[in-house]
Parts: structure tokens; C-alpha cells; sequence
């Protein structure tokens, strides 16, 4: 009996994308079984091929940014170069960019081209401010997102500046949003006999729609949520706590059965009867007092001891997972959130497992990110250019 196919199987993706937001879009695509056909620039390619670590000159990170996607060059700045994006585009499903706006407009492959050319084409844009408003011609990275967008303002502790998450999420969650767009558009064009349209996503609105209730306790109290470290503001007893052997946990006790629980494994039975602290707007009123006495337990107690305690009493409780604890963990092994493949030498090496876990049509990885220019035969002779005008083009430029 054959495999069922993947969810996304039959769909052609074209990537006008570099770096993050819109290349991790595509990806998501490629990885639940869309053809994505990654157009890249012949001097260089993405600039993402040298970020971070590089192996044999060639990013790591680019193994997994591009893993299942087809590298195709082309010169836009060439009419035989937009000439084969239009021949792409004409009968593909989704084209994802993320050009500052009015780049491709400039290139004379504004929405009105594209979608005269291919009326069913869906159009993800992802950029820093979107395609209107007084912003929209500014350039815009994912830290200048999660700045506008409020993240940056909240993360770090009370008496020092804000800091950055540790990664890039507000490229990432502007993918995300990209990638949701672009099924919703698809869903409407399948189902509702609708057209292709824009999907138009800022990264500083990705990052804004996440900041839970910032807006409204602003607008009806005037309460400006500010930076609180570790702890989570409103809400006790959350936050991390520092070991006798100097790792770290987070405990995550805010429920008021779990918190009860807590204070009974830790023997202060006179907190967890407390009826002060039976609701959570009683504990948050006693909040220093509650650190003090969690803060004093786990310091007595190495990390592990601290976390078998916790597990017992039904606590939820992490250590603070580097890469290298996540390597061990029998959780991350049992649902295969490390993937095997080999790098072009042929030496093997993990990349990070596929999310999320479709129970009938698991997404896999095929191939990881190719060459530069790698499938420029095979994708142009699907259009019908022969070897001889294949060697024409690159000798004039083209591709």
C-alpha cells in the first residue's frame, strides 16, 4: 500500500526570498510536500549560505533554511531572467517575497503583472512595515519588528536595558504568519471559487499580534507592562531558580492545585493551607515573599534532586535545556526531533526534526539546502528550454 501523499503535494511555491522570514516560509512548505523552486541571485546566492557556523565554507544553518527546496539562478535585472519567472510564476501557486516594497514593482513584477499573468497565484509579502502606510519604504529586520512591535520593550529585567530573545523569532513568527496566510488564501480559492490575492504581512504586526493583553490593559487602565526578568508579572509562582550546583529550573506553579502540591513536597504545609494563597491574585499580592522561600529550597538542592521532587508532586518543572541536554533527552529522541543526513562530503550530521507532527501525512526532509544553481537544468527544462539555449543563457548573463 502506498504512503499517503503529503498534505502540501502538488503545489509549486516560488521563493523570492533571502535570510529568514520568507525563506522559513517556504521551507515549512517544502517540508509537508510543495515543489519550491528557490530563486536566487547568480552572484552569491543568499547571503544565508555564510551566516554562523559554516562547514566547507557553506553555512550549516542553510543545510536545514533550505532543506527540500530546488536552487534555480536568475538575473532579474535581465529580460531573459524575468522572462523565466514569469514562465515560473504563470503556473505556480504561491510566490513568497520579501523585498523591501517596491523592488519588484521597479523590476515590472508588481501584483498587477503577476496577478494579470496567473489570476489563481497567491502572493505572501513579507516585509518590515508592509506594503502601505508612512513606514512601508523603510527598511526593516526582524530586531526592528520585535522593537515596533513591543517584544523588545518587555524582555530583559527592571534595571537594565531591553535585550533581544536569543534568535531571530520575529522573522520566524512573520513566517509563520505567512505560511497561514497563504493556506487561508489557498482554502478561499479552492473552496469559495475565489482568485489569488496579497497576503500582506509586517514583521513589527507578527510580533505585535503576540503581545497577549498589552492593548487592552493599556487602553483601559493605562497600564504600561514593563520589564519583569524572570518571573512572569501577574501570575505566581513562575519563573527560573538557580540550583545548588548553579544549573538552573523553571517552575511553572501558578495553578492553584499545582501550587499547593508544590508547598506540600517542599514541607511548608503552612503555605499551601494558607488561604491567602489558595487563588492566584493572593499569591501575586505576596509575590517577593514566595521567591524568597522557592528561591531558598532549590538552592539547597542539586538540579536533579530539585526536579525529581517536582516531578513527584506533578510540578511542572524544566531544566534550562542547552543544545547539548537536548542531544540526551529521551523526549526529544522519542518523537524524532533530531533528523539524520549528510552534509556533501558525506559526513553525517543532525538537523533539527519537522513541526508539527501530522499523524497521516508527516512532513519529511528529501534533500538538504542544494548548491547554487543546482536544479537550474532541471527546473528550466521543465519550461521547455533546451541544453543549447541552457548554455546561452548563463554564457549571456541570465542565470
Amino acid at each position: 500500500m502506498n504512503a499517503p501523499a503529503k498534505p502540501l503535494a502538488g503545489l509549486k511555491v516560488i521563493e523570492l526570498g533571502t535570510l529568514i522570514a520568507g525563506p522559513f516560509a517556504s521551507r515549512l512548505c517544502a517540508e509537508f510536500g510543495a515543489e519550491v523552486i528557490k530563486i536566487e541571485s547568480p552572484d552569491g546566492g543568499d547571503p544565508l549560505r555564510k551566516w554562523r557556523k559554516l562547514y566547507e565554507g557553506t553555512s550549516l544553518w542553510w543545510f536545514v533554511q533550505a532543506r527540500n527546496k530546488k536552487s534555480l539562478t536568475l538575473n532579474l535585472k535581465h529580460p531573459d531572467g524575468q522572462d523565466i519567472l514569469k514562465r515560473l510564476l504563470a503556473d505556480a501557486d504561491i510566490l513568497i517575497e520579501n523585498f523591501r516594497p517596491g523592488v519588484l514593482e521597479k523590476l515590472g513584477l508588481g501584483w498587477d503583472v503577476i496577478h494579470a499573468l496567473n489570476p489563481k497565484l497567491v502572493m505572501v509579502r513579507l516585509s518590515g512595515f508592509g506594503q502601505s502606510g508612512p513606514y512601508k519604504d523603510q527598511p526593516g529586520f526582524g530586531a526592528v519588528g520585535e522593537s515596533m512591535g513591543g517584544l523588545r520593550y518587555i524582555t530583559g529585567f527592571e534595571d537594565r536595558p531591553p535585550v533581544r530573545t536569543g534568535i531571530s523569532i520575529g522573522d520566524s513568527i512573520a513566517a509563520l504568519w505567512g505560511v497561514i496566510g497563504a493556506l487561508m488564501a489557498l482554502r478561499h480559492r479552492e473552496v469559495n471559487g475565489g482568485q489569488g490575492q496579497v497576503v500582506d504581512v509586517a514583521l513589527y504586526e507578527a510580533v505585535f499580534a503576540m503581545m497577549e493583553s498589552m492593548v487592552p490593559e493599556f487602553d483601559v487602565f493605562g497600564f504600561i507592562r514593563e520589564r519583569t526578568g524572570n518571573i512572569m508579572p501577574g501570575i505566581t509562582p513562575s519563573s527560573i531558580h538557580t540550583a545548588a550546583d548553579g544549573r538552573h529550573v523553571q517552575i511553572g506553579a501558578n495553578g492553584d492545585a499545582i501550587f499547593k502540591r508544590f508547598m506540600l513536597a517542599i514541607g511548608r504545609e503552612d503555605l499551601a493551607n494558607d488561604p491567602q494563597l489558595a487563588s492566584n491574585d493572593g499569591r501575586d499580592a505576596r509575590r517577593d515573599e514566595l521567591y524568597g522561600v522557592i528561591d531558598r529550597w532549590v538552592g539547597g538542592l542539586p538540579l536533579e534532586e530539585v526536579l525529581s521532587v517536582l516531578n513527584r508532586a506533578e510540578v511542572p518543572a524544566s531544566r534550562i535545556f542547552s543544545a547539548e541536554d537536548m542531544f540526551a533527552d529521551p523526549q526529544f529522541l522519542a518523537r524524532e526531533m533530531f533528523l539524520s543526513a549528510k552534509l556533501p562530503d558525506g559526513k553525517p550530521f543532525k538537523m533539527p526534526g519537522i513541526v508539527p507532527k501530522l499523524s497521516d501525512t508527516p512532513g519529511s526532509t528529501e534533500w538538504i539546502g542544494p548548491e547554487l544553481g543546482e536544479h537550474n537544468s532541471e527546473v528550466l527544462a521543465g519550461l521547455g528550454y533546451s541544453a543549447e539555449q541552457i548554455t546561452a543563457l548563463k554564457g549571456d548573463g541570465a542565470i
